[in-house]
């Protein structure tokens, strides 16, 4: 027992004996290292970084994600359970916001939608009812209903949701109840909300339903105008909802045309005269009609035939020529601003075919720059997106790109653990640029100035003794080149072509652009330095170390010695035995003392 446990305690000396050794040994090249390298000035890789929060743990000893609360609804529906709320659970629950932003809430874009839609109620229905017979008194009552649904929208519009809504004062957003509500009705909006409520309609016990009495709704064009904004704000191809628009303009007033001639043609006396509507056929589809023709000045109408009709048709020519012409110019501004992009590429492509037709610019040359023009155009929608960014500010710029480009270049490894906001600042230097198949990126033997970073596409890196072998093929997300930025004396030399594989989109970093930034970020600078040293020694290891399959030894390379005959060696010198052994031990002294 005494024997096993002091082996047992000189085996636990040896190894943490040995665990030294590494240490020392290992701080040891760390200090040659820092000797030899001034910009090593710590033991660490890579700067500090800021902790990132960290989930805080519940008093139960669980993270808040993990618990489960207590009153999650399980419902059974086939051979699966869900995890769902009641929704009559959740409708109690929902709390009214107490401020809306209306610039951002889809919640009040959609509430804007029902108000313009009862706005559009009367601004179409009451000119209709007005004119033609079509209110009656079998189905009076039906109008009325929806006329006050109509009403009850533009009273919560007042009440709950322009009180609600946030505004900017000095520079900050007002979200204060009582400023908002001071706010609104100091505002010439809820000064117009007021005057569309006018309650005219009690005016019916004494003149009767008419519908003329509820025109003051059409007071509510704010909403129209404001939801008219929101929704463009959000839509994708807003140019559309733009024609739709002005469509909708012209058949308006094509609408109240129609209106105003069946009440002139009522006035004077259904089919008294050739000119007014003789009462045949439907009457809105034909005084509909009338009014299209009068208003495009098309012709081919009855000459008028009374005071009456004549100034009515002429106050006709007058308004259509001005309405319809004001419609086109409009529609033209519209689809101009749609085909903006369009035609601005469309100049650029006649322009540079100009000048190489005026230069003689070979004609494989030129078609080339057109594949560039026409790919470009077709996979980013624009030929420079620098251009799009230049009028927002630098922190927008800024969270467009880590959007964007982040992902990318964080993977970088040259890069990995260098301080976050000098990547940031790096993220707003990168160039798009699109390569042609079998377009140069990089030749061999060229000073190397940029790194590339590939974002869509691939590359093949291509080497030999032909210099066209195909090493490898890099695909998105790969990086070549980074070395370069970092390299001394004027930037390295390529050592292999790299050549567009298809149509390749690369992000370019500039050296000159990575200096101006690590001038603000030495720490980085240092451990960027010493990254890049060591990437230039590992690519150079298997040339200095290895030699080639033929080249032969001129000295062979000396046998070891046996572990089990240098350790019988050793005992022999412990005891002090003067055998075969140990003379054979001191002619070994004798030899390496020679050496």
């Amino acid at each position: 027992r005494i024997g096993s446990a002091t082996s047992l305690s000189s085996a636990v000396v040896n190894t943490r004996l040995q665990e030294l050794v590494r240490l020392f040994r290992e701080r040891t090249e760390k200090v040659k290292e820092k000797l030899i390298d001034p910009d090593v000035t710590s033991d660490d890789d890579s700067p500090v970084a800021s902790p990132a929060a960290a989930p805080v743990p519940a008093p139960g000893g669980e993270l808040e994600g993990n618990k489960l609360s207590g009153d999650d609804h399980y419902c059974e529906m086939l051979c699966c359970t869900f995890k769902s709320r009641p929704w009559l659970h959740r409708l109690k629950s929902y709390q009214f916001p107490s401020s809306i932003d209306p610039l951002t809430n889809l919640m009040y874009v959609l509430w804007l939608f029902f108000v313009v839609m009862a706005w559009n109620w009367n601004c179409w229905l009451i000119p209709v009812r007005w004119a033609f017979p079509y209110q009656t008194p079998a189905n009076i009552h039906y109008w009325l209903l929806v006329d006050y649904l109509c009403d009850l929208i533009f009273l919560l519009d007042i009440l709950v949701f322009q009180t609600r809504l946030q505004f900017v004062q000095g520079g900050d957003i007002i979200t204060d109840k009582k400023a908002m509500k001071k706010n609104y009705l100091q505002s010439q909006r809820f000064k117009m909300d007021v005057l569309c409520l006018l309650p005219l309609d009690f005016f019916y016990f004494k003149v009767g339903v008419n519908p003329l009495l509820r025109l003051p709704r059409c007071l509510k064009y704010m909403a129209f105008f404001e939801f008219n904004n929101r929704l463009e704000a959000i839509l994708t191809k807003a140019y559309i909802y733009r024609v739709i628009r002005t469509t909708a303009y012209l058949l308006y007033s094509l609408h109240v045309n129609s209106c105003l001639y069946y009440w002139a043609s009522a006035y004077e006396g259904l089919g008294s005269t050739t000119w007014v509507y003789d009462g045949e056929g439907n009457s809105y589809i034909r005084c509909y009609y009338w009014a299209v023709k009068t208003l495009i000045t098309i012709g081919g109408l009855p000459d008028p035939k009374t005071l009456f009709e004549i100034v009515f048709q002429l106050l006709n020519y007058f308004t259509g020529v001005f309405a319809f012409s004001v419609m086109i110019g409009q529609m033209r501004d519209v689809v101009g601003a749609a085909t903006a992009g369009q035609t601005y590429y469309r100049s650029c492509m006649d322009s540079t075919i100009k000048y190489m037709n005026f230069y003689k610019i070979p004609k494989t040359v030129q078609n080339r720059v057109k594949t560039w023009y026409e790919y470009t155009w077709h996979s980013q929608g624009m030929l420079d997106e620098s251009e799009l960014l230049v009028q927002l500010p630098d922190k927008m710029r800024l969270d467009i790109a880590i959007d964007v480009n982040y992902n990318i270049v964080s993977k970088v490894a040259l890069f990995q653990g260098c301080d976050r906001q000098m990547i940031f600042d790096m993220l707003k230097r990168l160039k798009s640029v699109v390569y042609l198949p079998n377009d140069y990126v990089c030749k061999k033997g060229e000073i190397g100035r940029e790194m590339y970073i590939i974002q869509a596409g691939q590359v093949q890196v291509l080497g030999g003794p032909d210099g066209k072998s195909v090493l490898v093929t890099l695909k998105a997300g790969s990086v070549f080149g980074e070395i370069s930025l970092l390299a001394a004396g004027g930037g390295n030399r390529r050592t292999a072509n790299v050549v567009a594989h298809g149509f390749a989109n690369l992000f370019i970093l500039e050296k000159k652009d990575l200096n101006e930034i690590l001038v603000h970020y030495p720490e980085s600078q240092k451990l960027l330095r010493k990254k890049a040293k060591k990437m230039l020694k590992s690519n150079n290891k298997p040339k200095e170390e290895k030699g080639g399959p033929g080249d032969p030894l001129i000295i062979p390379p000396k046998a070891d010695t046996p572990k089990l005959f240098r350790a019988a060696l050793a005992a022999t010198g412990r005891k002090g035995g003067k055998g075969p052994l140990g003379r054979l031990r001191w002619r070994l002294k004798e030899l390496k003392a020679m050496q």
